[in-house]
């Protein structure tokens, strides 16, 4: 279950938002046994709503030119916070948040600085040409988002 919680770091290191809207998913259906604890509350009601609705917006202002670099110490404070949270969600349904929290911040470093640098250079490879990279990374922090969640099933 530790690996998922460095996993799903890295989905918000993609996208920071990809990854609680996953995690809150997996609660509500049961996929990840945290009930009873402190993040049952990412499963309930219109939380699991919400956190999809964002994380689609975040695909959308992902594609235009004036969006903020995911290096930038707000974005990539977000992103952090967001590994950190879903990582110790994966934590607790192992029995020790603490250690899943810092799994998911490790994670959530890897991905947004590797992404960074991957997508820079495919993107100049690619004549600079930012867009289909750029879909390709979002289709990539869909399918390991879903193979997180899946895993942890």
């Amino acid at each position: 279950m530790y690996i998922l919680a460095l996993l799903i770091g890295v989905v918000a290191g993609l996208r920071a938002l990809s990854a609680p809207a996953a995690v809150s998913w997996a609660v509500h259906f049961g996929w990840l046994n945290v009930f009873g604890t402190w993040a049952e509350v990412l499963g309930r009601g219109a939380v699991p709503y919400v956190l999809s609705a964002l994380a689609l917006m975040e695909f959308v202002t992902d594609q235009l030119p004036t969006t903020p670099s995911r290096k930038a110490p707000v974005t990539f404070a977000a992103r952090v916070i967001s590994g950190g949270l879903c990582g110790a969600v994966f934590g607790t349904a192992a029995g020790a948040a603490i250690p899943g929290a810092l799994l998911g911040v490790l994670g959530a470093v890897l991905g947004t600085l590797g992404g960074y640098s991957v997508r820079t250079r495919l993107a100049q490879a690619n004549g600079g040409h930012d867009r289909p990279v750029a879909l390709a990374e979002d289709a990539l922090t869909l399918l390991l988002a879903f193979f997180c969640v899946n895993a942890a099933s």
